[in-house]
């Protein structure tokens, strides 16, 4: 057995780290939260601001949710004749495209929208379906609008987002996401709560690295000038960070809100999203320099910071409570303590929902490492 003392150090280097852990993460949304929450936009928003736009809804087997998802579209209080929806079927095989086809049969004169489906004849991912979207895309369209089919846009969203576009500085924007129902159960809803506070603090600085797909606008000029990043695992926050490298603003606001209902495995969808949020980090700014358009901003200092939130302070809690465990086997009172307060603090939803979202972060980078695919389940 190893000496008194050696147990000792070991009970310091965990709580140290279990400290930095916890205490990084709260000081950062703390300070955030008092000193840039409050701040004004420094945009020139403008409620009037009413351009032409393209929705681009990349489908695959969602023949459940579809028709809702038009549905919602349609009823956002923004000139009809100012939308363009686009539907990108990725290979559906439930008859997604059939029931497009009849909502605009049913829909199109009554509401002056006729969506344009571009069909692709076998599944070849998100990406791939946006990309194809893209090359539909009107030019007169100054920005084109990112959603999913389960994602459904509170009361005058649609507008409240585009109005931010109408200041120059701003490329990107996309809306907060309000959970319902069976989050609260898993405690998503404060997770979300704490999300988008500091999403919309660091917005305020310049630019947040984590977006919302559910509902993201991008300025199309900006878009033809980053285009959309192509390497494996790039989505909604990658695209949002280009942007932002680029020099834009890059946003997310607090008076935008989309709903997501539950479906699936939760768990399974949380990893596959943490590891696509991995790899904006790993992948994201290099992509920007190499191509050129890498530009220094407020947004270096927020985008490091994030950076080691999601990459690198997971792991100093499985470091601590390894240590902790150590230290406990060799005989440590204090450390089986510590180990029983984190065990007892689950019952709590605010510790609950941290110890859940860094699983997700560790599982996903677990998964990464021995697999490197990020594959969405069919």
């Amino acid at each position: 057995m190893l000496p008194t003392s050696n147990s000792s150090i070991l009970e310091i280097l965990g709580v140290a780290l279990a400290g930095v852990h916890f205490g990084f993460p709260g000081c950062y949304y703390l300070y955030a939260k008092a000193n840039w929450l409050g701040k004004d936009w420094g945009i020139k928003k403008d409620p009037k601001y009413r351009p032409k736009i393209s929705v681009i809804i990349p489908v695959f087997n969602e023949s459940a949710m579809i028709k809702e998802k038009l549905d919602n579209i349609v009823l956002q209080d923004y000139p009809k004749e100012q939308i363009k929806i686009i539907v990108s079927d990725d290979g559906s095989v439930d008859g997604t495209v059939q029931i497009v086809e009849k909502w605009m049969t049913a829909n199109s004169k009554k509401y002056g929208v006729k969506p344009r489906i571009v069909r692709n004849s076998t599944r070849q991912g998100k990406l791939h379906a946006l990309q194809s979207a893209l090359e539909q895309v009107d030019p007169d369209s100054v920005a084109i609008v990112f959603t999913d089919a389960d994602a459904f846009w509170e009361g005058k969203s649609l507008g409240a987002l585009v109005s931010y576009l109408a200041d120059a500085s701003v490329g990107a924007v996309c809306g907060s996401i309000a959970y319902v129902g069976e989050a609260i159960k898993l405690s998503e809803d404060v997770y979300r709560d704490y999300y988008n506070v500091l999403r919309v603090a660091e917005s305020k600085v310049h630019s947040t690295p984590n977006h919302n797909g559910q509902l993201m606008a991008i300025r199309t000029e900006v878009l033809r000038r980053t285009g959309l990043p192509n390497f494996t695992g790039s989505d909604d926050s990658a695209f949002g960070s280009m942007v932002a490298f680029a020099g834009y603003r890059s946003i997310q606001v607090d008076d935008a809100f989309v709903r997501e209902p539950f479906r699936g495995s939760q768990i399974h969808r949380k990893i596959m999203r943490a590891q696509l949020l991995e790899l904006n980090f790993l992948k994201t700014k290099r992509y920007a320099r190499a191509t050129g358009i890498l530009t220094q901003s407020a947004f270096d200092r927020i985008w490091s910071i994030e950076l080691w939130l999601h990459l690198i302070n997971p792991w100093l809690l499985v470091a601590s409570i390894a240590l902790l465990g150590l230290a406990a086997s060799l005989g440590s009172f204090w450390a089986l303590v510590l180990l029983g307060l984190g065990v007892v603090s689950l019952t709590t939803r605010t510790y609950r929902m941290w110890v859940l979202q860094q699983s997700y972060l560790l599982a996903a980078a677990s998964r990464t490492l021995l697999t490197g695919k990020v594959k969405w389940p069919r």
